[in-house]
């Protein structure tokens, strides 16, 4: 069988977009794990399909797998992928676009050829929906890693999220503490790990290591849940500059019942087809 699609990326975070409107898609998990190998496959973080909608609210369907082949529920950088990408191939000619996911309705507005502002909804922080091994709602939580006490926020913003305050991102031993804190007993479902290094109130830097994927040039959830993280601990404002590997991401987050704003550029690679 053979599958078009499109390789995009959102400040690095590079993705495959499936149109499985106009064509057939019946990939399982181990196949798209063999098709995000960088050199076996196409390479990518995360596959990104575009389904028909379910119901008369949305304009489409949005599914997110990761590398590792697992279905996930969020992804701020393919969001706005996705948005450029229906755009593009003419599936729609709107500039604001409701598609559904499995954590509920995402609004993307197109706002010029390489940008897209997306609503990210509603953060939790009840640790029985982010989901947490507790049923104690904190500020900031604490987890012991042999004798070194690792003090973080956690919250849920389409996908479970760990934020860690760090005086330097740069000298985080992510590759040894990412998997670690991932696949931590207290998240049931793992977690992305955020370091977050508060530059001043209306900027920071952040590394993320996903789960399922690793550490990416950019986590557009993952700037998300660092600026409601930061606001809530009282060192940032509602209206913030997050720089990523890849580059940045503008966020603005007013408090509680307000959803997490985020606008950041998106690139189209190149398109092409392959043989599963």
């Amino acid at each position: 069988m053979a599958i078009k699609f499109t390789k995009m990326h959102g400040l690095g975070n590079d993705f495959v977009v499936i149109d499985a409107i106009n064509q057939q898609f019946e990939l399982d998990g181990a196949e798209i794990k063999r098709l995000s190998d960088r050199n076996l496959g196409i390479g990518f973080d995360q596959m990104l399909v575009v389904e028909k909608a379910q119901s008369d609210q949305a304009d489409f369907k949005y599914r997110i797998f990761n590398a590792d082949g697992g279905e996930v529920a969020q992804c701020g950088n393919g969001a706005r992928c996705f948005a450029r990408f229906v755009h593009e191939q003419k599936l729609s000619d709107a500039k604001v676009i409701l598609v559904e996911t499995s954590a509920g309705l995402l609004q993307l507005e197109i706002i010029d050829a390489n940008r897209v502002r997306v609503n990210m909804g509603l953060p939790t922080f009840d640790p029985k929906q982010i989901p947490l091994n507790t049923t104690v709602r904190c500020e900031q939580y604490e987890i012991n890693l042999d004798g070194q006490v690792i003090l973080f926020s956690a919250l849920g913003i389409g996908n479970p999220h760990m934020v860690i305050v760090v005086d330097d991102v740069n000298q985080c031993d992510l590759e040894t503490f990412g998997p670690i804190l991932e696949a931590h007993p207290f998240f049931p479902e793992r977690v992305n790990v955020g370091f977050m290094q508060v530059v001043d109130r209306k900027n920071f830097t952040l590394r993320v290591f996903e789960r399922g994927v690793g550490e990416t040039q950019a986590c557009g959830s993952g700037a998300c849940a660092a600026t409601v993280a930061g606001f809530q601990l009282g060192i940032l404002d509602a209206e913030t500059t997050a720089q990523l590997t890849g580059g940045t991401l503008q966020l603005e987050w007013q408090g509680e019942a307000n959803p997490v704003m985020m606008t950041g550029e998106t690139a189209l690679v190149f398109q092409g087809e392959i043989i599963v």
